[in-house]
């Protein structure tokens, strides 16, 4: 781990300024992507900009037909919510199963969407609710956020202070999880409401997560697991490791679209 000085905000405002002060300074949420890669001595900011003293950015609100919740919630805090529960059961579900205990009471929502790994859970709920991404500078509508693999619309010193996702009609995630890490190698995010119906791939993409249009407009004609019977996904754009290749991966976005919309009732 490399030499840096350690700061501990407790305002929005304040924790911009130290960013936009030092352009090799870095924002840390819960930590479990930064922390690793200082260890491993793979990043080397000047500074540490640690977000966990600022409660403005911590909570969960439910009202104009949307679930905000705050940048800075844990995992852990958003599948206990009775409210995110009763609006969206889906995301409550997903957020329960990632990672174990240490890592939901750690990570943050904010923290997973701007981080944007392959196979997190998050980007899919995101990506398939049609959510919007709040920072101290703006709003970002899901399908402008995510631009690549670890890649977002994210600006230098911008903070994610809030995810909003549209409470929708019928939704449901389902995932296929490595085993060790609990990852995702394979997950779906299946949703029918008021941005239409969408469905998310993550743990799959090469470039992280992304929509599959050719479910989107059977289910769309038929919300049924039949009506994907059949969809193939093209393998071009899949990553393909020790875990799993390509064409598995290819099957397995099938399977668990599939029980995602039977979940999803």
């Amino acid at each position: 781990m490399y030499e840096f000085t350690y700061q501990r905000p407790a305002s929005i405002a304040d924790a911009v300024a130290l960013l936009a002060a030092d352009p090799e300074a870095r924002p840390m949420s819960g930590g479990q992507t930064l922390i690793p890669t200082l260890k491993q001595r793979l990043a080397r900011p000047t500074m540490v900009v640690d977000l966990s003293g600022i409660a403005e950015l911590r909570g969960i609100t439910v009202s104009g037909g949307a679930v905000r919740i705050g940048g800075m919630t844990t995992h852990a805090a958003v599948a206990a919510s009775a409210e995110v529960a009763r609006a969206i059961p889906a995301l409550a579900k997903l957020a329960a199963h990632i990672g174990d205990a240490q890592v939901r009471n750690r990570g943050t929502i904010g923290g997973s969407v701007a981080n944007h790994d392959p196979a997190a859970d998050y980007p899919g709920a995101v990506l398939g609710l049609g959510a919007t991404v709040h920072t101290n500078a703006r709003a970002i509508a899901a399908d402008d956020f995510f631009t690549g693999m670890f890649s977002t619309a994210l600006e230098p010193g911008e903070i994610v202070t809030a995810v909003s996702f549209p409470i929708p009609e019928k939704a449901a995630y389902m995932k296929f999880p490595n085993p060790a890490s609990r990852y995702a190698m394979v997950g779906v995010f299946v949703a029918k409401g008021p941005a239409g119906v969408r469905v998310a791939v993550t743990g799959a993409g090469a470039n992280g997560v992304f929509r599959h249009r050719a479910m989107e407009a059977a289910l769309a004609a038929n919300w049924s697991p039949s009506a994907l019977e059949g969809i193939t996904t093209p393998q071009d754009d899949l990553n393909g490791d020790i875990h799993a290749s390509k064409e598995y991966r290819a099957h397995l976005i099938g399977v668990m679209a599939r029980r995602a919309v039977a979940a999803a009732g």
